[in-house]
């Protein structure tokens, strides 16, 4: 017989944080994410809270840890959408239609007692963070801040009743193909001059202003986007603490025009190659290889690329592009991923398929009415 318990001790949310170990032993393009930033996202104090409440449950079937959910509110969310949208998110189940159900009906009672109509996901906690179910590319481990999941939830999820609403697209990017296309290089020249654009890096020293400059950036150019939520103060400082230990500044990008700031491009060396020999655990020891095999890491995530959007349809984009994949040769980066993109947002589809890049993973966000 399945049980579920509502997370209210100690005790209940570390079973509720470690049980992906047990689920995903035996999966190798797992990545186990770092304790301390589940911990972080689970703790009153994350910026989620400032705006959304959160109730953790928890699946039993004789006193084994059998599945676990979210159910989240975001009154931000709500606000900018002018709804009464509901979510949930932190899933994970063993393969087994029944305590699917069980954890769906039981995140879908909570949401409806606070007059939510819809349930939404998965989001974990909120688009800014872990968003979207992995239903193609599952031969690939995940890039930095991408999710993961075993192939079986799709049908779980579905079964349920939840309908995609929307697909997320990682392209991948193959360096060499994107140096070596005259067309590129050309372009790249052509819309510099006509553009008068200049580009430059991320300013460490004035990190503080800097991160307000994508913030403002982000909020500006993504605020038409399918599941947007502006990013808050909070939530922004939150990401530069972690931004700090692992940002390269040659791979962070401002576009400006006439001495304004009209976009950025942001990547991230794909750290999951070092996260994945540590187990979860940064600390006593494991931050060391954050230094000494950065090296070997072949990979990096274009994160952000956005343009205001008076500015768009000038090719700023495919500059941020050429001067991204140049900067990444420069550090021995040989594959880029683009995620997560939108699946009706033809400008940046486009802009991919200039620099011949290739769909490789796809997520799906679903919702059910309740």
């Amino acid at each position: 017989m399945v049980t579920i318990q509502a997370v209210e001790t100690r005790q209940q949310k570390k079973q509720f944080i470690h049980f992906p170990w047990e689920l995903y032993k035996n999966d190798p393009m797992w990545v186990p994410p770092l304790l301390m930033d589940i911990e972080d996202k689970l703790s009153r104090k994350h910026s989620f809270f400032e705006f959304g409440t959160m109730q953790l449950f928890l699946a039993l079937r004789g006193g084994e840890v059998v599945g676990r959910i979210a159910a989240l509110q975001n009154d931000l969310y709500n606000k900018e959408h002018e709804n009464k949208t509901g979510f949930f998110g932190f899933f994970e189940c063993i393969d087994d239609k029944d305590v699917a159900n069980l954890l769906f009906d039981t995140a879908k009672k909570w949401l409806q007692e606070r007059g939510r109509d819809i349930m939404h996901g998965p989001a974990s906690p909120s688009s800014n963070h872990d968003y979207g179910l992995l239903v193609d590319g599952f031969d690939e481990p995940p890039k930095l801040g991408m999710v993961h999941n075993p192939p079986y939830y799709q049908s779980l999820v579905e079964q349920y009743g939840f309908e995609k609403t929307m697909g997320l697209f990682a392209y991948k990017i193959d360096a060499n193909r994107v140096m070596e296309d005259p067309k590129m290089v050309r372009g790249n020249k052509i819309v510099r001059e006509r553009t008068g654009v200049k580009i430059r890096n991320l300013n460490m020293k004035d990190l503080k202003n800097e991160i307000e400059l994508l913030r403002e950036i982000y909020n500006e150019a993504w605020e038409k986007n399918y599941g947007f939520v502006p990013m808050t103060d909070k939530e922004i400082d939150e990401y530069a603490k972690g931004f700090k230990s692992i940002a390269e500044p040659s791979l962070i990008f401002f576009a400006e025009i006439g001495g304004k700031t009209v976009g950025t491009a942001v990547s991230l060396l794909d750290y999951n190659y070092i996260f994945k020999q540590m187990n979860g655990r940064l600390l006593p020891f494991n931050f060391i290889k954050l230094f000494t095999q950065k090296k070997h890491i072949k990979w990096a995530r274009v994160m952000l690329l956005g343009i205001l959007p008076k500015y768009r349809g000038k090719g700023l984009d495919a500059v941020l592009y050429y001067e991204t994949v140049k900067a990444a040769q420069a550090l021995g980066v040989e594959y880029g991923e683009a995620s997560w993109i939108l699946e009706d947002n033809a400008m940046m589809r486009r802009g991919m398929e200039l620099i011949k890049g290739e769909i490789y993973k796809t997520y799906n966000v679903y919702e059910v009415k309740i």
